[in-house]
């Protein structure tokens, strides 16, 4: 046998000897075979292999500290064993049902070479075996079809680009038929498999030939731009003639071409055109029934309104000021009135307004039966900090259970409670809000509570901003500033620049501070060293990685997220012997390393040092990395509501680091200290809005550093990004002249 490919050093041709270690659901493996005389290990994510079988690896030689030199593999190509001896021992390896050592051997002294094609070709000459019979011989066949299909499948796929966990995940979908129907219809794995879109299906449609002007492709292509809108932009709907133009130059076709397949998803309901405003809006049905059902279940708890005497309402809110030895101003009367007298209210103001006095007013006033609930697992915290009742993530108060999207609290199974107070609603998306709403029975209040000048929800819809902006929904916005008087600056810029007014800067005594550099990398550079050095004895905390977040409202450039992070965590948690680390493509995982998780994976099992095991984890959630195995490639990460979860290596395409967030990110979390560049850049980003959810994160000091003219521009540009959404309308119809 050869050693190797001499045409490519990337390759390795050997025969399997034995598989040591496999993991069924994402295919790692730990397999010995035979390379010439030589014994070797190989790792990876690899499809099912039995002795005997002869295979070609793509890949690399590394050094594991316990287990010495091993093949890494990226790729795999299994041959057909073609020696008599090959063919028993893959037989009889156990990945065929019904087939053992002695079957094997009795097979192969009857078909002898030709057996393996016997098995997929003739599998009724099976029967010509002494004591195999025509149903075991049905048996034996299909099993060798199953797992030889899936194999093929997964090598298949692997050779288009698609990751090895990916192309596990799609034979174990389709098994035996999967290169059939891949080859028939590429883009029906952008619908039947999670984490497959239209890229890589499209990737693998072109390479097998399939053409540009194909009703597949332009189904999926029409699909993929409504998808990508909401994705990228918030939106739940395009118009028409915005969708037919991004398709078309998704797609590099004729807009005319995609009316009759557009025509045709209208006709299957897999896209829904609606009248919004006098346009002719086209969501994908998803989005449209999430945003009906949205305004009908608030119609319904909007019913819950509760008969109640003003005078009494006022007498307990003046009961709890004098209890508590504050003074409420009119409009905090108001909120918490309305929120006891009726079934829905929202309520917004921005920082130092007393949006959590006046939670904590309405807790006295409603009783024990109430639930609080943020988005984020920060928000909850903070919440449960603020009110010293227990708040749980709106995941966890509606008890996700691992399938994606599915919650165990719904219509059927209800939140035993009389009431729910959400805050931090402005990151509320519309699949959140549906569930929630779903899981609130008749007669429950709700409310929301949150900032409406901060950035609308990473995810699709504007919930918050729609409700308000209906006006059927009661609500009170709180505009006093109560904590002003206590000289916190970060308060008082936030709402000079929320109107439109230059922040103060450097004022002495205060914690709002700015920093002067000019160029992008000086920026970066200044923020490294006050991360390291000046803010830390300035704080009094030997965990600055933990107090201070750096935020970046942008992620490329010299002083973007990715810049930041590299050069923080060099300085804040470099390399060291007794800190092991995992290399995943360019970054370095390491013990102590900041992370955050960036796709919500609803499988990913999580538990916790009192016992508590569940599934689910989220995209924007902080934690630390608290063990590296490199032997096994695993890592463990403890989230701030004491979550531990372990990632193996394929998993850690779901991690980034964290010492620097973009803004988005960075919404529902609040932090002792928030460093910011402030260097220019594209001023579709640098927005007002953006600017303000910035400072907002930030408890007790913030640094700029930068520009002043970049500060005076974010200032000024009051740009917001508006966002096609139905809900509006949908509140509107629903409840006239409410």
């Amino acid at each position: 046998m050869a050693a190797a490919n001499p045409g490519n050093e990337n390759q390795i041709e050997a025969v399997i000897e034995d598989t040591i270690f496999r993991n069924e659901e994402n295919g790692y493996s730990v397999v010995e075979a035979r390379m010439g005389r030589d014994k070797i290990t190989v790792v990876g994510t690899l499809p099912a292999l039995a002795a005997g079988e002869q295979v070609m690896l793509t890949g690399g030689w590394v050094e594991h500290p316990q287990y010495g030199k091993q093949w890494k593999a990226a790729s795999c190509e299994v041959r057909k064993p073609t020696t008599l001896l090959g063919i028993e021992r893959y037989l009889a390896s156990g990945l065929i049902h019904g087939v053992g050592p002695s079957t094997a051997r009795l097979l192969v002294q009857e078909f002898g070479k030709n057996t393996l094609d016997v098995l997929s070709e003739a599998p009724e000459r099976l029967t010509e075996v002494p004591g195999i019979g025509r149903k075991r011989a049905q048996q034996i066949a299909k099993s060798f079809l199953e797992q030889y299909g899936a194999r093929e499948a997964m090598i298949f796929l692997q050779s288009y680009g698609v990751s090895p966990s990916l192309a596990v995940k799609i034979s174990k979908r389709y098994g035996a038929a999967a290169q059939q129907k891949i080859r028939e219809n590429p883009y029906r794995l952008i619908d039947d498999i999670e984490g497959v879109g239209f890229l890589t299906a499209d990737r693998i449609a072109l390479s097998l030939g399939i053409p540009q002007d194909s009703e597949y492709r332009l189904k999926a292509g029409i699909k993929y731009a409504l998808q990508e809108a909401a994705n990228g932009e918030g939106h739940t709907y395009l118009p028409r003639d915005v969708l037919l133009q991004r398709a078309a130059q998704g797609l590099r076709v004729s807009g005319n071409l995609l009316l009759h397949q557009l025509d045709s998803l209208l006709f299957s309901r897999e896209i829904i055109a609606m009248d919004v405003d006098g346009q002719d809006a086209l969501l994908l049905s998803n989005y449209f029934y999430a945003e009906k059902e949205i305004a009908r279940y608030l119609k319904l708890l909007m019913g819950a309104a509760q008969t109640v005497i003003q005078s009494a309402i006022l007498e307990e809110i003046r009961f709890f000021e004098r209890e508590n030895h504050i003074q409420f101003s009119d409009n905090q009367r108001l909120a918490v009135s309305e929120a006891v007298r009726r079934g829905v209210v929202v309520i917004t103001g921005g920082p130092g307004t007393g949006k959590t006095t006046i939670i904590n007013c309405m807790l006295s006033l409603l009783g024990r039966d109430v639930l609080l609930a943020a988005p984020t697992g920060r928000a909850a915290k903070r919440m449960s900090e603020a009110t010293g009742h227990e708040a749980k993530t709106l995941h966890r108060l509606l008890e996700f259970n691992g399938d994606e999207g599915h919650f165990q609290k719904d219509e059927q199974n209800p939140l035993d409670c009389s009431c729910v107070i959400v805050d931090e609603m402005s990151m509320v998306d519309v699949f959140l809000m549906r569930s929630l709403l779903r899981a609130l029975k008749p007669g429950t209040k709700l409310i929301m509570v949150g900032d409406a000048d901060q950035l609308p929800s990473v995810g699709a819809g504007n919930v918050l901003g729609d409700i308000l902006k209906s006006g059927v929904i009661p609500s009170v916005r709180l505009t006093d500033i109560f904590r002003q008087s206590e000289q916190s600056l970060i308060v008082v810029n936030a709402h000079r620049i929320n109107h439109g007014e230059a922040p103060i800067l450097n004022q002495k005594g205060s914690d709002f501070f700015f920093e002067r550099r000019s160029q992008p990398e000086a920026a970066a550079e200044a923020i490294v060293g006050l991360c390291a050095q000046r803010l830390p004895a300035f704080l009094r905390t030997d965990a600055p990685a933990r107090d201070i977040q750096v935020l970046s409202p942008t992620k490329k450039a010299g002083a973007g997220v990715y810049q930041l992070n590299k050069m923080l965590q060099a300085t804040l948690n470099p390399p060291g012997l007794r800190k092991p680390q995992i290399q995943y493509g360019e970054t370095a995982f390491r013990l102590g390393d900041k992370v955050m998780h960036v796709k919500n994976n609803y499988q990913l099992a999580w538990k916790t040092d009192g016992g508590a095991e569940g599934e689910g984890v989220f995209n924007g959630d902080v934690g630390f990395i608290t063990k590296v195995d490199t032997e096994d490639r695993i890592v463990t990460v403890r989230y701030d509501d004491e979550r531990a979860v372990e990632y193996d290596y394929q998993q850690l395409e779901e991690l980034e680091l964290a010492y620097c967030l973009s803004v988005h990110k960075s919404q529902g979390s609040e932090f002792p200290c928030v460093v910011m560049p402030v260097v220019g850049g594209p001023p579709r980003l640098l927005t007002r809005n953006l600017f303000y959810t910035a400072l907002t994160r930030a408890r007790k000091l913030v640094v700029l550093v930068g520009k002043e003219e970049a500060i005076a521009a974010m200032v000024h540009n009051n740009h917001i990004a508006a966002r096609f959404t139905t809900l509006r309308q949908r509140l509107e119809e629903e409840m006239p002249g409410s």
